[in-house]
């Protein structure tokens, strides 16, 4: 196998490390599984916003290490109209806060708390600081998409899912 890619924007031929070889199909060893989990990705999304849960679907996924995941939620984000700049910046909000709103602002720091609870409990003043900005039943929804995001996460990272094929089917998709 050459490790030449030919990048379609290009008119030249870059030399890339060929990709990993994916370990399984776990949506097709596991169905019931893989079912259940799009069954609790579509009722989450009922309750969140989708700009912020981009957001929040792109910080788990880099905090992860989840290269498939932020592929997909990257390219999705975009084709629904989230800008560069604010996805670019997002490994980074701390200290470019004035590119999300408040909301934003804790979902992201609610999500980061959630997802690394190697130090301990999701403190209490990042909680406090969420529920000030999301009524009781956004805030539970937003812990679902947070909790989701992290098994898919989770799910691909142990599976070593191939990052880069991904199509958006999100309306204007550019994938």
């Amino acid at each position: 196998m050459s490790n030449e890619h030919t990048d379609d924007n290009d008119d030249h031929t870059r030399g890339f490390v060929p990709e990993h070889t994916p370990r399984m199909e776990w949506a097709k060893l596991a169905p019931d599984v893989y079912k259940a989990m799009w069954q609790l990705e579509q009722a989450v999304r009922k309750g969140l916003d989708p700009s912020l849960y981009h957001l929040v679907k792109i910080r788990a996924s880099q905090i992860n290490h989840c290269a498939f995941c932020l592929d997909m939620h990257t390219k999705d984000a975009l084709a629904e109209g989230e800008s560069v700049e604010r996805i670019i910046q997002l490994s980074a909000w701390e200290e470019s806060k004035h590119f999300y709103t408040r909301r934003e602002i804790a979902a992201i720091e609610l999500t980061e708390a959630v997802t690394v609870l190697t130090e301990g409990f999701v403190p209490d003043e990042v909680y406090a600081r969420a529920a000030e900005v999301f009524e009781e039943a956004e805030l539970a929804q937003l812990i679902a998409g947070i909790t989701t995001i992290n098994a898919w996460n989770r799910f691909s990272v142990a599976t070593r899912k191939v990052p880069g094929h991904y199509k958006s089917a999100a309306p204007g998709g550019r994938s």
